[in-house]
């Protein structure tokens, strides 16, 4: 070719074109798209799409997110993971080729975070080095240890009643309003200088209310090793579902590697209903009370994932605490029997003892912890009876109303019981030590609070906890170190808070013991 044709080749469109593919690399990546067919409140059907697995991420346009959750032989039926105001039929829908998963690590301590892994704090973006599925297999059998180290709620009815260990999964079950969320909390607080990091999951709670738990924590210092996570009940019920698996992902991030997490879902009642009303929408069949026939397996494969790991896999551990809502204190109901088979225990709170202001409103009776005394302090175990002291005061105060003549057994009974109630009040957030709860129980299992009015118990019982601090330190290291109580150790306690009792004691009256 002459100079002069290559000068008029250059010079040319094609010429341009040629000398830009030159340095060009054509890259064949294949996209799979199909077709939305119809847009329902929080799903989408949507055709194509012939290679789409079982909960693979799918995406619209604008951003939006779905998980692909029915897979029919003529459409899928697609979770939405956000507002569908903007999608419309017609929209096209592409392939992710991966599942929904979520940012992991450290840096999300401190944050307030949506279940997509977005920052809801104005502290900017998440800063993240690792990314898990939201949805994960629970560990094996042969990798975890059995439930032995106690996780301490700085509440005296749980820790010395109904204990709860780390690993456990302890149900939190009664009606609205009775103080579960109050007690979720106050666990989260007493697990500063603890070592635990605790994650706490919102689901569709109203925002105001998550608000003022977000107020709580940080004005206590416990953001400092929280993750806090919200689904909002004006939120798609797509984000409500995946709510509790997320933040289950985020606590396994931290438990596998070798850490103490304590994980709150509140609450699953709500996850329940936004389940229920995804399935609606995808024509699932409804069973008891309108919940689709798995409703049971996704809490099961939710809870199994909080255990205690073995030390091979740096012995971490993750309990959990879901709070579920009854109507009218119907606790044989679907959804709360449910959660009752599936966890190591409840808590159940009365509405009847939350009106009469005992509080908190934890029934005794009805509450059990199925792990017991293997995840409670050893020194607990010097005021063992206590719980059956408890129980035979409420039967025989049942009794006592019909006016019949008691015993002086019965009636020693009855006063003890009335001041074990007393005993076990406690102010929100007021969380109490180990050391200063075994002081207080002590003295009050020995009988040395039976000679004190009712009331006048509350001012003998600060009395006791605002002296506790001059206690020997080398009984409250056997205390916090899980050693059993000596003899001479709970002598040394009784004899402590005997002189600190006798200003508030009285002579014999008509609700004091015989000497």
């Amino acid at each position: 070719m002459s100079a002069i044709e290559n000068n008029l080749l250059e010079g040319s469109t094609f010429g341009q074109i040629a000398k830009g593919l030159e340095n060009f690399t054509f890259s064949m990546q294949p996209r799979e798209v199909g077709l939305v067919t119809s847009v329902s409140t929080g799903i989408a059907k949507v055709s194509g799409l012939p290679g789409v697995g079982f909960e693979e991420l799918l995406k619209f346009k604008e951003g939006l997110f779905g998980i692909a959750y029915n897979l029919d032989e003529d459409e899928i039926g697609v979770i939405l993971l956000g507002k569908d105001t903007s999608l419309k039929a017609g929209d096209e829908v592409e392939r992710t080729g991966r599942v929904m998963d979520i940012p992991v690590g450290y840096e999300l301590i401190g944050r307030v975070i949506d279940p997509l892994g977005q920052a809801l704090d104005e502290k900017g973006p998440i800063m993240y080095g690792e990314r898990l599925p939201i949805e994960r297999p629970a560990h094996a059998i042969m990798d975890r240890s059995a439930v032995a180290v106690p996780l301490q709620t700085g509440i005296k009815v749980i820790d010395a009643l109904i204990p709860i260990g780390r690993g456990q999964r302890e149900l939190i079950v009664g009606d609205r309003q009775t103080g579960k969320t109050a007690i979720a909390i106050d666990t989260i607080l007493n697990q500063h200088d603890k070592n635990v990091l605790c994650v706490y999951c919102a689901i569709g709670q109203r925002a105001s209310a998550v608000a003022k738990v977000i107020a709580n924590l940080r004005d206590r210092g416990a953001m400092e090793y929280t993750v806090v996570m919200v689904a909002e009940g004006n939120d798609s019920p797509g984000i409500s579902y995946i709510a509790p698996y997320a933040a289950t992902s985020v606590a396994e991030y931290f438990m596998e590697q070798g850490r103490d997490v304590l994980i709150v879902y509140d609450d699953l009642t709500h996850h329940a209903r936004a389940y229920r009303e995804l399935s609606l929408l995808l024509r699932r069949p409804p069973g008891r009370e309108a919940f689709p026939g798995d409703i049971f397996y996704i809490h099961s494969r939710l809870l199994e994932r909080s255990t205690h790991l073995s030390e091979e896999l740096k012995g971490g551990s993750l309990t959990a605490l879901p709070i579920i809502e009854t109507e009218a204190q119907n606790i044989s109901a679907y959804i709360p029997t449910n959660l009752i088979s599936i966890t190591d225990g409840q808590l159940y709170l009365s509405p009847k003892l939350f009106e009469l202001g005992i509080l908190p409103a934890v029934d005794v009776g009805k509450s059990v912890s199925r792990v017991g005394d293997k995840a409670q302090l050893a020194a607990y175990r010097s005021i063992a009876k206590l719980k059956l002291e408890y129980a035979q005061f409420e039967e025989l105060e049942t009794f006592a109303r019909f006016g019949t003549r008691l015993d002086e057994t019965t009636k020693q009974t009855i006063i003890h019981g009335k001041r074990i109630r007393e005993c076990l009040k406690q102010h929100e957030l007021q969380q109490l030590t180990a050391s200063e709860q075994i002081v207080v129980l002590l003295a009050l299992k020995e009988g040395l609070l039976d000679m004190i009015p009712i009331e006048k118990i509350h001012e003998a019982e600060e009395a006791l906890l605002t002296n506790s601090k001059d206690f020997p330190e080398e009984i409250i290291k056997r205390i916090v170190g899980n050693e059993k109580l000596s003899e001479d150790d709970s002598k040394a306690i009784l004899k402590f808070a005997e002189t600190i009792l006798v200003p508030f004691q009285e002579k014999e009256g008509p609700d004091q013991p015989k000497k």
